[in-house]
């Protein structure tokens, strides 16, 4: 048996709190979306006069990121990406119609470095959705920090 970490709402929420302000700081609307490791969704927020395709489109990142525990956009980067044509998961995210994002915005919550849950950012462009992605992570880090966990707060995550 395995003593396992379990990321809870009281998280989300501090996560959630962190990626908006970091929204609101750069100036874009976003959606936030938090799972936990079996991806099943803990807590979604759309801020004021954000996309309505946001809450699908976040809820699909934290998916994929939690359960592929790899950030989503490394799906896609080049040479290796293994969504990218040719290579061994070409296609993957028909696998999972509307589940499964292979673009930037997703990211796997890693605690003490096993994978806890996922966050999926959707509203800005890569760069903005990974900002706000990140400052949710970083949040987390100082929140469980004074416990003696670490989390992994950089943008490119592969467990």
């Amino acid at each position: 048996m395995k003593s396992a970490l379990k990321l809870e709402l009281e998280e989300a929420k501090l996560m959630i709190e962190a990626a908006k302000k970091k929204s609101e700081e750069i100036n874009v609307l976003e959606t936030i979306a938090i799972v936990d490791d079996g991806g099943n969704l803990l807590a979604l927020e759309r801020m004021n006069g954000a996309r309505i395709t946001g809450p699908e489109i976040s809820i699909a990142k934290a998916y994929t990121a939690a359960g592929h525990k790899r950030s989503t956009h490394l799906f896609n980067k080049e040479p290796n990406g293994p969504a990218l044509p040719g290579n061994e998961a070409f296609g993957i995210q028909q696998m999972l119609p509307g589940k499964f994002a292979i673009f930037v915005g997703g990211f796997p919550i890693v605690v003490d470095g096993e994978v806890v849950g996922g966050i999926g950012v959707s509203g800005g462009n890569g760069e903005q959705d990974t900002a706000v992605g990140t400052a949710a992570l970083k949040a987390l880090q100082s929140y469980v920090e004074s416990a003696g966990h670490e989390v992994i707060t950089v943008a490119d995550i592969k467990k």
